[in-house]
């Protein structure tokens, strides 16, 4: 009866698992929080200075809404670093014991919902930013006089809404969250039963439905920019903004899909095959993600046309449009949008060619 009780009285986070741990492997030392949180934390930090000064020398419209969205992403990973990388690495260096500290729960289900939130958005913002260059990609007209920066704001502003909500769910009966081996962070039960399935299923379904949004939306601005650079009117517009923020946006795609995929694969199949969670693998995943938090703001700080202008100086950068320094690729990649995607306008430009190539009949003369 005594045995009941106890474990009765035992809050939630410590239900399954119980500090202190015995857990000495090198991944879940403390070089590697320190290391990978001041890398981070300093990262987004100049990735947040360049924007700023960016955002105020900024003219072109549908850049200055890329560059809010840019703004979302570097305080996300910024916060989310300082928040969860603070209490690990707190814990490596002092010890605390979580159940003298916090007997109650309450500190481990803060960092709990922190780990979900900051976790989330940088995936729903991807997606978000897909959506977004989508449309002014391929609808830059009904995007011109629908968008404006107090909308950008919202849309930011409801994705971190979105990801809050997520995260609040174990508290009021959704999963739950526990303390995780070495004992020096809380995230949510992975587990095959009752809600705490629904849970786990419902982050990994999030977080990878984020990565398709992103690769379907980036694939098809990419082709339709590349259509749009390679048709005959590519002198008549500039796109170099276009192209500037396509490659910022397919690098953070990429960076999110290489760094996530592994943690939420794992998580789904944890939760469908009812095996045991391995803590080494969810350690070794987590630190894949945390790259992403690392990575993101180097995109923007690198890969500007103002940096490969320092780099290459001699290099002519007063074309008016990217694609036109290649041209055998500017003819490879028309000939390749109009066989694959055998649209309207490749079709119209391939009559109108052979029309004008053709004699008319009426203008042949037989010979005398």
């Amino acid at each position: 009866m005594m045995n009941t009780s106890n474990a009765n009285n035992t809050p939630q986070c410590y239900s399954l698992k119980s500090p202190p741990f015995n857990y000495t492997h090198p991944i879940s030392s403390v070089y590697f929080s320190t290391i990978f949180s001041t890398l981070g934390i300093t990262s987004n930090l100049i990735a947040f200075i360049v924007l700023i000064k960016s955002f105020r020398q900024m003219r072109n419209r549908s850049r200055s809404f890329f560059l809010i969205f840019l703004g979302g992403l570097v305080v996300t990973d910024f916060m989310g670093l300082l928040v969860t990388g603070s209490i690990v690495v707190s814990f490596h260096f002092t010890h605390f014991n979580w159940r003298q500290v916090d007997p109650n729960c309450h500190f481990c289900n803060f960092m709990g919902m922190s780990m979900v939130f900051y976790g989330l958005c940088p995936l729903l913002l991807s997606a978000t930013m897909a959506m977004e260059r989508f449309c002014g990609i391929n609808r830059p007209f009904e995007r011109s006089t629908n968008m404006s920066k107090s909308r950008t704001v919202y849309m930011v502003l409801m994705v971190w809404l979105v990801a809050g909500c997520i995260a609040l769910l174990p508290l009021i009966g959704v999963g739950s969250y526990h303390i995780q081996a070495p004992g020096s962070w809380c995230f949510f039960n992975i587990s095959s039963k009752g809600s705490d399935m629904v849970f786990s299923l419902l982050f990994s379904l999030v977080g990878l439905t984020s990565i398709v949004v992103s690769f379907l939306l980036n694939t098809v601005s990419v082709v339709t920019l590349i259509k749009v650079c390679c048709g005959q009117d590519r002198t008549q517009r500039s796109r170099d903004h276009e192209v500037e923020m396509m490659v910022q946006l397919i690098l953070i795609m990429i960076i999110a899909s290489i760094s996530w995929c592994p943690l939420l694969v794992f998580i789904a199949q944890t939760t469908f095959s009812r095996h045991r969670l391995h803590d080494l693998y969810l350690l070794l995943y987590l630190r894949f993600a945390t790259w992403n938090q690392i990575l993101d703001p180097w995109v923007y700080i690198l890969f500007r046309r103002a940096v490969f202008k320092r780099v290459y100086p001699r290099f002519d950068w007063s074309r008016s449009s990217i694609m036109t320094l290649y041209p055998y690729f500017r003819e490879t990649a028309r000939r390749f949008t109009r066989s694959s995607l055998g649209s309207n306008l490749g079709s119209d430009e391939t009559g109108e060619t052979t029309q004008s190539n053709v004699t008319p009949p009426s203008t042949l003369k037989s010979p005398d």
